[in-house]
């Protein structure tokens, strides 16, 4: 039986914060419709980069303005249509080698899985394989790309369990959800905690999107006042005794 707190925590944390980041920007991933896994796919890459969160969500609505729902549309639209809409969302300082990394990865998925992202699930062997595969894609896909993307498909790709990343690890030790040093082991106990205290109509996801953003907004930047989670903070506790 989990602790009264702990189910606590994560009703209160998921009322408080917005769900995951496909749902935020209108992508419907629990279809598994091609289209839809594609918009998070290139949605993942541009959170991926080292930008801001506002101007990476400003340039995948451009792409999505402008229907670009396949990986043909972008090897269509060439290098320079590329920069043009990079630059549109904000890319300025990093819109030559964002383009010609997106182009690099489109070639790829078309290459070597008919341009299908379901279709390179499906011939991955297991997480691991599925992992490499994804970063086999083009150079410029790195772990945090692929741990973006893949977290918000965890339980709609039966091959998707990524570890959490840091940004969740942090809060998880400091609202004291799991006492496991072992990655794999916390996300049990996470997906345990989910189980007794999920809230209707949302997913692990949701709650797991929920933790990264406590991490990204509050913990990571020490901004521990404003956190809506504070009084259930064992750091804030100890920095205010």
């Amino acid at each position: 039986m989990l602790s009264k707190v702990a189910i606590e925590i994560v009703k209160k944390l998921t009322q408080k914060m917005k769900g995951a980041f496909s749902k935020e920007l209108g992508i419907r991933l629990e279809t598994k419709e091609p289209a839809e896994i594609f918009k998070w796919f290139i949605a993942s890459i541009l959170f991926g980069a080292r930008i801001g969160e506002k101007i990476a969500i400003n340039t995948y609505k451009e792409f999505e303005r402008r229907g670009f729902d396949n990986p043909q549309i972008f090897i269509d639209t060439g290098w320079d249509g590329l920069v043009e809409i990079l630059d549109i969302g904000g890319y300025v300082r990093y819109d030559f080698k964002t383009a010609t990394k997106l182009l690099e990865i489109m070639n790829s998925l078309i290459k070597n899985y008919d341009g299908s992202l379901n279709e390179l699930h499906k011939r991955a062997q297991n997480e691991r394989d599925l992992e490499e595969r994804i970063k086999g894609l083009g150079k410029g896909i790195g772990d945090t790309t692929v741990n973006i993307f893949l977290r918000e498909l965890r339980g709609i790709w039966d091959k998707d369990n990524p570890i959490p990343g840091e940004l969740v690890l942090l809060p998880v030790k400091r609202l004291g959800l799991s006492s496991s040093k072992a990655k794999k082991q916390i996300l049990k106990d996470l997906q345990s905690l989910w189980q007794e205290g999920r809230i209707k109509n949302l997913e692990f996801r949701d709650f797991e999107a929920a933790l990264l953003r406590i991490g990204k907004d509050y913990c990571r930047k020490a901004k521990c006042e404003p956190c809506p989670m504070k009084d259930y903070c064992g750091y804030y506790k100890r920095k205010m005794h």
